[in-house]
């Protein structure tokens, strides 16, 4: 599987606050941009995949609110994390 228990904990270590801390918005927010790099990745090979394309845009809706929410409830944090994962231009 491309998402093994190693790398899940390591990035909730490095963008949550703890590795067992699995509930942090950062957290969630910098697995789901491994997840969705990862779906284009597969969608760039296989086109026609469109039950994957699904997830990929559900995934992406999914970081957006949580986006929205962390901007609303921290600017701060938000903008390290945009910065972080290099979201923006």
């Amino acid at each position: 599987m491309y998402l093994s228990i190693e790398k899940k904990k390591e990035i909730f270590a490095k963008y949550g606050k703890s590795e067992s801390n699995t509930g942090s918005t950062e957290g969630q927010i910098a697995l789901f941009t491994y997840r969705i790099a990862h779906l284009s990745k597969h969608l760039k090979d296989n086109p026609k995949d469109f039950n994957t394309e699904k997830a990929l845009v559900r995934l992406v809706g999914k970081r957006r609110s949580l986006l929205d929410y962390l901007m609303k409830k921290d600017i701060i944090r938000y903008r390290e994390l945009i910065g972080e994962l290099k979201l923006r231009r």
